[in-house]
């Protein structure tokens, strides 16, 4: 229960219930769950999450070609954009319909344009949104590789186009990958410094499940190592080659 991906939205009204001085069972409950995801959540990476997700469904989740441009973490449920490399305008419309602790994922077509840059960022940090990623180009590299609002985009370009707001927010966004990728209101996105991995919200519970079991295997292994055992043996190469 306390990895249901519903405790995530705890953030969207963390002030409010901090500011109560009384709390029902059931609020209780939702805020232990919130500190027991957020724990495991503050202490995993995207690598492992993708491995869990790719235990469970053979498919990996990773949006490639996706790169942090200040090396920061983020992670949380996303509110998607869609719209035109010329329209950074629609951005300002998914900076608008997030709610504390989420992700805006953006996605643009069309010649490289950016649709992110110093005022978005600055705007969204100041709102509490968790990070942005952008299927696309980001700008004033400056100052957004030393903010702290976690950034992460396919590339980096000066030139920007026209606040015009014509794009789409809250729909399913279709990624070209092999197989292809569909991005809905609500999916789990997590970020760093390797990459941005995609779960549907849906198989969210039980991919933190797995990833929770990854991270005690893989602190297994580091302990035999740590004793002088061969990797190779750990995983069992040693004894197939033998």
């Amino acid at each position: 229960e306390d990895f249901e991906i519903k405790n995530l939205d705890i953030l969207e009204s963390e002030n409010s219930q901090k500011t109560e001085k009384i709390k029902g069972k059931k609020q209780i409950k939702e805020e232990i769950g919130f500190e027991n995801l957020k724990n495991l959540l503050d202490n995993t990476s995207s690598c492992q999450i993708s491995d869990a997700l790719n235990k469970l469904t053979r498919r990996d989740g990773v949006l490639k070609g996706l790169k942090s441009v200040n090396n920061k973490t983020a992670y949380g449920r996303v509110v998607t954009v869609e719209s035109s490399s010329d329209d950074w305008g629609t951005s300002l419309l998914g900076i608008d319909a997030c709610k504390k602790g989420n992700i805006l994922f953006i996605k643009t077509s069309g010649p490289s344009s950016a649709v992110w840059g110093e005022l978005t960022s600055t705007c969204s940090g100041e709102k509490g949104i968790a990070g942005t990623v952008i299927w696309g180009a980001t700008r004033d590299i400056n100052f957004v590789s030393e903010n702290n609002y976690p950034v992460f985009a396919k590339e980096t370009i000066p030139n920007a186009g026209n606040a015009l707001g014509l794009g789409k927010v809250n729909i399913p966004i279709k990624i070209s990958e092999s197989p292809d990728i569909i991005i809905k209101n609500g999916d789990f996105i997590f970020g760093d410094k390797s990459g941005v991995v995609h779960v549907p919200q849906e198989l969210f519970c039980d991919v933190m499940i797995k990833a929770l079991e990854i991270k005690a295997n893989e602190t297994n292994i580091i302990s035999e190592i740590k004793k002088g055992k061969p990797l190779s043996q750990i995983v069992g190469l040693k004894d197939k080659i033998e």
